[in-house]
């Protein structure tokens, strides 16, 4: 399917199915399939339809993707639903670990979310973890929309740690994705393509 990068994911219209790749697999795959269950019903999450030692089968949520909308010119309303959204999942103690657009379906009439997508590296955790992941993808991918992550801020409704902290959390994860390339496939294109992603991070000078 369309914005999968890490592992396979392959869908027919009903339901869809992730098989899991690279480092903790296994790890990532029991991650997912457990809060995907623990979610249903507080937020909106694809519904769980089989889980296999290597697989997670969900039915198929009609949406829009996040960064679609993006690409359309509905940043405004897609970044303000994020922020929304984020601090429902926060509320319950929880990060998502790779919160954002990229991550999400909406409704196309109301831009409100009907699906968040890939728990697999949902863990306890800092909310500046999701934060600044969701405002690294839109200044890596959606640099246009860079003036508009007010909107993002603004809807999640508190305290928001300051560049410097957001900028540390981005640069982390950033290294954490170095490391997983690496273990997959030393010195291969993922890999390289993180160390450039770090040295692209690290130049920002934000605020």
């Amino acid at each position: 399917m369309r914005h999968g990068y890490t592992n396979s994911t392959v869908g027919d219209g009903a339901l869809v199915v992730k098989c899991y790749q690279g480092p903790e697999a296994a790890f990532r795959l029991r991650t997912e399939s457990r809060f995907l269950r623990r979610l249903k019903g507080r937020l909106p999450v694809p519904p769980v339809h089989k889980i296999t030692r290597t697989s997670v089968t969900t039915a198929f949520v009609p949406g829009a993707h996040g960064q679609d909308l993006l690409d359309e010119g509905r940043a405004t309303e897609v970044l303000a639903a994020c922020g929304r959204t984020l601090a429902s999942i926060h509320r319950l103690g929880i990060v998502h670990g790779d919160y954002g657009p990229q991550n999400m379906l909406f409704d196309p009439a109301t831009y409100e979310p009907v699906a968040i997508l890939d728990w697999e590296w949902a863990h306890p955790g800092p909310p500046v973890e999701d934060l600044s992941w969701c405002e690294w993808i839109v200044r890596t991918h959606h640099p246009e929309h860079v003036p508009l992550l007010p909107s993002f801020f603004d809807a999640y409704g508190a305290a928001v740690p300051s560049w410097a902290e957001r900028h540390a959390a981005m640069l982390d994860r950033c290294r954490a994705l170095i490391d997983f390339t690496a273990r997959w496939q030393p010195g291969g294109d993922g890999e390289k393509l993180w160390r450039r992603r770090l040295e692209t991070t690290a130049a920002w000078t934000g605020g």
